[in-house]
């Protein structure tokens, strides 16, 4: 999240419960806060007339709440009524909120599943990988939804992969990446599939690997490949920086 700007003193003697999450807040940079940081999530447990309410008697607010409840009466997208709080708090400079409307564009009319993957995808851009692992392993754990095809899946554990990967996890990574594959069939993923491999097993061990299949050994040859053309172009002495380069571009694939 970006800068806070505490602007408002007003604290409220009943807090607002968000039922979702099982959280009660106080003030309006709580709420904020709650909004930019589940954005993914936002639904009913929000956008509703009793938060309008809520914001009105405990907070004082109550050009914002009328605003609010305009949304409501005319059917207006949940975007509309979390810019809208966000807008009037004035806690965010401009490029956080041009960042959240992003956010928020991106996200309209997707279901709450696609919403919870967006979510891991970002944390594991951001660099938050345990935060991002959470988020995918939660999708993996609920029950299968019905109205995203097998493939969607498949992407989920390919982002597991990645991030197993970025914590040195390689085994893990392997294994999420080889699911990715069968799913998904994607024969881009064999790539950061048989680099993990190849990062924890013995060179036994991922020889045989490699010669279980045909697509293995090209892209085992590719890779070398690729390798050798680094080196060849390179003075002996930046050797070393640029393969370590190398390796972090394939350890950030298909994040």
């Amino acid at each position: 999240m970006g800068n806070l700007i505490l602007c408002h003193d007003r604290h409220a003697a009943h807090p607002y419960e968000i039922t979702r999450i099982h959280s009660r807040i106080f003030t309006i940079e709580e709420l904020c806060y709650y909004l930019c940081n589940n954005l993914y999530l936002i639904d009913y447990t929000i956008m509703n007339v009793q938060l309008c309410e809520w914001l009105d008697e405990e907070l004082g607010m109550d050009q914002l709440a009328s605003e609010l409840r305009d949304v409501l009466r005319l059917r207006g997208s949940v975007e509309k009524f979390v810019l809208t709080i966000l807008k009037a708090s004035r806690i965010y400079r401009e490029p956080e909120m041009i960042r959240i409307q992003n956010v928020l564009e991106h996200l309209k009319n997707q279901k709450d599943i696609e919403r919870q993957k967006y979510k891991g995808d970002n944390l594991l851009e951001s660099g938050e990988v345990e935060e991002a692992i959470l988020v995918y392993q939660a999708i993996l754990n609920e029950e299968k939804d019905e109205t995203v095809d097998e493939k969607f899946y498949g992407r989920i554990y390919a982002g597991l992969g990645a991030a197993y990967g970025r914590l040195f996890l390689y085994q893990e990574s392997a294994r999420m990446y080889d699911r990715a594959y069968q799913i998904c069939g994607d024969k881009s993923l064999i790539k950061p599939y048989l680099y993990a491999s190849y990062k924890y097993m013995s060179l036994e061990e991922y020889h045989i690997l490699i010669t279980k299949q045909e697509e293995y050994m090209e892209v085992n040859a590719q890779m070398r490949r690729e390798i050798d053309e680094i080196k060849a172009g390179l003075p002996d002495e930046t050797e070393p920086e640029y393969l370590e380069t190398w390796k972090r571009q394939h350890r950030r694939s298909h994040s």
